[in-house]
């Protein structure tokens, strides 16, 4: 029996009103992977007054996203777009970039891909 890998990791710093949310996703993501990551950051995100959130999103083990899934992401990026001031996105997957543009169209903040972590660093701190 093959069972393939898939899942998000999620890390979540604050200081302040900031928060720093850093995720890998790895495979192809499913509805009940956002119903594990989504009440973790509603939960991070509720007792505080007009929070800000800088994301570090690492796809290169993404695979994708079931429709369902791809759903999921959508809505948590409509409820929380405004709270969101930055998202670096890095991998090496010309989907990915692609994917990353169109949610630029439905999220406040800026959103940019990059090919590697060091570059997308940079541009989430600056």
């Amino acid at each position: 029996m093959n069972k393939k890998r898939h899942g998000l990791t999620i890390g979540i710093e604050r200081m302040e009103n900031n928060f720093y949310l850093s995720i890998k996703a790895v495979g192809k993501l499913t509805h009940e992977d956002y119903n594990i990551m989504t009440p973790l950051i509603d939960s991070a995100l509720k007792e505080v007054k007009d929070p800000h959130v800088k994301v570090l999103l690492d796809g290169t083990e993404l695979e994708g996203w079931e429709l369902r899934a791809a759903w999921d992401d959508f809505r948590l990026g409509l409820q929380h777009g405004r709270q969101f001031d930055k998202i670096a996105v890095y991998g090496h997957k010309t989907w990915l970039e692609m994917s990353t543009k169109i949610g630029a169209w439905f999220m406040s903040g800026e959103i940019k891909y990059f090919e590697n972590e060091r570059d997308a660093l940079t541009w989430l701190m600056s």
